[in-house]
């Protein structure tokens, strides 16, 4: 079929065999080539979830650790820090 993307093409290894035999479980009556392009999608996907987690945990611990040291150092902790420096 013409199209103007690109194409690709990979060799099926062993361990590609096993994975796209566990999809055609998975998704009967799928050709292999629509079983690759479907767990390339199902990777991205995961891929997806874990970063948004990812994010969703920073996000938790910046919100629980803020403020946290609030007060812990005076209006003028750097001013008098640097003095404490030789010139």
């Amino acid at each position: 079929m013409p199209t103007t993307r690109p194409r690709h093409f990979v060799t099926e290894t062993d361990e590609l065999a096993q994975a796209l035999d566990a999809a055609a479980s998975r998704w009967p009556g799928l050709s292999r080539p629509q079983l690759l392009v479907r767990l390339a999608l199902e990777g991205h996907h995961a891929a997806q979830r874990e970063r948004d987690e990812r994010r969703r945990r920073r996000l938790a611990a910046i919100h629980q650790y803020s403020g946290l040291l609030s007060g812990a150092y005076g209006p003028d902790y750097l001013d008098r820090l640097r003095d404490e420096w030789p010139a």
